[in-house]
């Protein structure tokens, strides 16, 4: 499995408890963008966060943003990169793996999941990891050689905060701000 197109996926919540945008970047293996896509901001009712507990955030994630933005994209992808872990159940929704990745500050991996250390880009001292569902923890070793040999020269963290501007941005122009 070479590494030729990312797809990075993201959320980005809007101020004012107007709800989140999903929004999906797919790059080459220098993570140089090939294709951006976006969703209409999604606000659950009071309704839905009642019925749904627990777990509208995940069904909001999968169903509502990762779903429809992968089945927008036009480019076929190798890999798709996250850093929310609701966003690893989209591995049960489709066929291109779904990995999660996050560096020692953010929120732990989940209890019992397996997680690797990948390269950190040179010069950056902040241990970064990846982890899957249990559907693909067997191909985390591959995975991780994978993404090793791209993460030396890119840090696979950026590209998430480039998705965060960038909704910013496309909700500013809708809003006409």
């Amino acid at each position: 499995m070479a590494l030729s197109k990312i797809a990075f996926l993201e959320t980005y919540a809007l101020e004012n408890n107007e709800g989140i945008m999903g929004a999906i970047l797919v790059t080459d293996s220098d993570t140089k963008p090939i294709e951006f896509r976006v969703t209409a901001p999604i606000k659950p009712t009071n309704f839905q966060k009642t019925l749904y507990g627990d777990v509208l955030m995940e069904h909001v994630l999968v169903e509502l943003v990762s779903v429809p933005l992968l089945s927008a994209i036009s480019q076929e992808i190798d890999l798709i990169l996250v850093r929310d872990p609701f966003f690893l159940g989209a591995n049960n929704k489709q066929g291109v793996r779904v990995v999660r990745v996050y560096s020692q500050n953010d929120h732990p991996s989940r209890e019992g999941a397996a997680k690797e250390e990948i390269n950190s880009p040179a010069g950056d001292n902040t241990k970064t990891f990846i982890e899957t569902s249990k559907k693909f923890e067997s191909e985390l070793p591959e995975i991780k050689k994978e993404i090793n040999s791209v993460s030396e020269n890119r840090n696979f963290l950026e590209p998430f905060e480039r998705l965060k501007v960038a909704c910013e941005q496309v909700h500013l122009q809708k809003t006409g701000e």
